[in-house]
């Protein structure tokens, strides 16, 4: 019975998928004109008078078409005119004619630019294929008169160079703007992006320029630009208004970023969702997800899941001496699927590792105002006798130099938040190589690794998916969610650490506590400091070096005495520094934020905007 209903819905929706084929075919059939854009180009310089000088290259494959355009929302309070207007076949290196009239179908080789009958200013060129194909380049330039608004703390260009009602896809929009002067420091410049596909970038590249871009453009969409920059590179504008203009700019971006993310999340889930339960029903995917179950549960019954041979409350010795912190902390929290979360302490752990080897230096002077001014300095390169993750953070590092020798740990910091590909690319480099390391050691279990990621991911898809049922298809979601659970025991079953590396997380584990409450443990013998300068390095990747400080500090009340320490020493370098938020927190956080997608710096477009003129209002081809 249920399979005839089955065959029944299976015949509908390609019935339905015939049809909707058939209208396309005949929609294509009516209207064989097409244009399509390999590339647009935006090339920008912002004039002190406010005005903006524009330059777009499209170069465009065009069929059956007789004229392009692009069209500008008028708004005199958003920007005064549009003057200068020039168009040139770059392909046959020809100027066009300028005409004074509108025209639907332009005159071959000729262009307006003016007030259309709409009220909107259009720029309409003749291309003259209307019975062929051909790809072209053509260069429009025009001028935007007060482009720029002009405010107490910041000047503002705020323009949207493709609008919603843009007619061409496009494969890539790329631009780049050029500010009227240099200002101090890239910080000094905010820059955001707004597309509804999320699929832009947008970079300050330097004191004077911005450039972005936006990959597989489709029409009806639309691409603007916000830029804020010192107000004092504008003399003069049409638009000058007496108030503050970042504080509300913020506001909207963070609310518009926020809206971006949750779109991000909602198309993830979405996906899956359309491409999993489009063609089964209720009752075959139950069938099929019992089955499921019971291989599971005959899964998790085989695994034997590995304990430490030796359960110790504490332990005091460096359970292997050549570990990176890394490692270490790939060994005792296990981030298999969330190692970046913990690789700002990392970072700043294998620094202090790399001090201690002598591979670089690091010292700390008091300001007047008694704060604490880092510097990191180069001693020798990465080589052979470094891990791989080791050569990696210190390769990375060194390139925040330049060419000097010394610089203050804000520069590095300064340079991590300016290269988040960078960033990501080193977390990436940074896990595989410590998977690969651990994995000669004989801790690490990689197979069993892609096991615990394999259903780990199973696991979050049948919950998202017990959700999505809960509703309309009640005993599919009990099913989904007992796979759920299932996959999620045995994913917590996974032996991704070997019988060894579950001993060495027992000792990691007894080191860290023993960290934590030596000065409570009443010893006779206290490791020395030396010892200590290495307990730090891991202290540091675990996140408790502040603690461990501080107990020191109690048991060693007159440090600075010692004849072991001096400024050469990093235990120096620690105890006369606020540590955890000068360095350790400084740097992670420097990490963290070159992920960001909503700061001004950079990052990725985000949805949201359209309140600016939708100057680069409609466009395409008749």
């Amino acid at each position: 019975m249920y399979c005839k209903r089955t065959k029944k819905i299976i015949l509908f929706i390609s019935v339905i998928f015939l049809i909707l084929t058939l209208i396309s075919i005949k929609v294509k059939a009516d209207d064989n004109s097409s244009l399509y854009l390999d590339k647009l180009k935006f090339d920008v310089t912002i004039n002190e008078d406010g005005s903006m000088d524009v330059v777009e290259t499209w170069n465009i494959d065009i069929s059956n078409v007789n004229t392009l355009y692009k069209t500008f929302k008028a708004d005199n309070n958003k920007y005064t005119s549009i003057k200068n207007v020039r168009v040139k076949d770059v392909t046959a290196n020809r100027e066009f004619t300028q005409i004074n009239e509108e025209m639907y179908h332009v005159t071959k080789n000729c262009y307006y630019g003016l007030i259309n009958s709409k009220g909107d200013f259009e720029i309409a060129w003749g291309v003259g294929l209307d019975n062929r194909y051909a790809t072209r380049t053509y260069e429009i330039s025009y001028t935007v008169v007060d482009a720029i608004g002009k405010y107490n703390d910041y000047a503002e260009l705020y323009w949207q160079f493709v609008g919603a009602d843009f007619e061409v896809d496009a494969d890539k929009i790329t631009g780049t703007i050029t500010l009227p002067s240099n200002a101090n420091s890239e910080e000094d410049i905010k820059v955001w992006g707004h597309t509804e596909n999320l699929n832009g970038e947008i970079y300050v590249t330097d004191t004077n320029e911005i450039k972005f871009q936006v990959e597989n453009f489709d029409a009806g969409r639309y691409v603007e630009v916000r830029v804020l920059f010192p107000t004092e590179m504008i003399e003069s504008t049409g638009r000058t208004y007496n108030e503050n203009r970042y504080d509300d700019v913020i506001k909207e971006e963070t609310k518009w970023a926020n809206q971006a993310n949750l779109r991000r999340k909602w198309e993830e889930i979405k996906d899956e969702v359309v491409a999993t339960f489009v063609i089964f029903v209720i009752l075959a995917l139950c069938i099929i997800f019992i089955e499921k179950a019971v291989k599971y549960g005959k899964k998790l019954s085989s695994i034997k899941k590995y304990v430490p041979e030796q359960n110790l409350d504490y332990y005091r010795d460096l359970p292997e001496k050549d570990t990176t912190p890394g490692e270490a902390v790939y060994i005792l929290k296990e981030p298999y699927n969330a190692f970046s979360r913990h690789f700002g302490k990392i970072f700043s752990a294998t620094l202090l590792d790399l001090k201690l080897k002598d591979y670089i230096d690091l010292r700390v002077e008091k300001t007047e105002k008694n704060k604490d001014k880092i510097y990191f300095k180069k001693l020798k390169e990465s080589d052979s006798n470094l891990k791989g993750d080791e050569k990696r953070i210190l390769d990375f590092a060194y390139k925040a130099f330049g060419k000097e020798t010394e610089i203050e740990i804000k520069t590095l910091e300064k340079y991590i938040e300016k290269h988040p590909a960078g960033v990501e690319a080193l977390i990436n480099g940074c896990q595989k190589a410590i998977e690969s390391q651990l994995k000669e050691s004989g801790i690490f279990d990689k197979k069993q690794k892609e096991e615990f990621s394999n259903y780990a991911g199973l696991s979050g898809v049948y919950y998202v998916f017990a959700i999505i049922t809960l509703f309309w298809a009640f005993p599919l979601a009990i099913v989904l969610l007992i796979n759920g659970l299932l996959c999620g025991s045995i994913k917590k079953r996974a032996n991704v650490l070997t019988q060894k590396g579950v001993d060495s997380k027992e000792k990691w584990k007894g080191l860290k506590k023993y960290m934590e409450d030596f000065s409570l443990l009443n010893e006779k013998e206290i490791p020395a400091i030396e010892v200590w300068e290495h307990y730090l390095v891991y202290a540091t990747a675990f996140g408790i070096a502040d603690k461990v400080l501080k107990q020191l500090k109690t048991i060693y009340p007159n440090i600075d005495e010692l004849d072991s320490i001096n400024t050469s020493t990093y235990m120096y370098f620690m105890y006369h520094s606020n540590f955890e938020t000068s360095f350790s927190s400084s740097i992670s956080s420097s990490i963290s934020s070159s992920y960001s997608s909503a700061t001004g710096g950079g990052g990725g477009f985000s949805g949201g905007g359209r309140r600016w003129p939708e100057a680069g209002g409609g466009g395409g081809g008749r």
